[in-house]
């Protein structure tokens, strides 16, 4: 039997949407083992003179407990 354990990531990034989820998936890989997969619950953008500045995202991320 399998148990999975779900966190909250928080990330951002200046270049886009997909590189905003690709930082936080980095950065949870590099303490978690066993990530299964992410649910991107928000997506924001902050601005700057009228121009998306930062995309960030909130995601839920899942891995298998050893």
């Amino acid at each position: 039997m399998a148990v999975a354990k779900v966190i909250e990531v928080t990330a951002g990034s200046a270049k886009g949407l997909e590189d905003a989820i690709e930082q936080g998936m980095a950065k949870a890989s590099d303490s978690l083992e066993n990530i299964e997969g992410a649910w991107v619950q928000d997506i924001k953008v902050t601005a700057k003179n009228g121009k998306i500045s930062e995309w960030r995202v909130n995601m839920k991320v899942t891995f298998v407990l050893n």
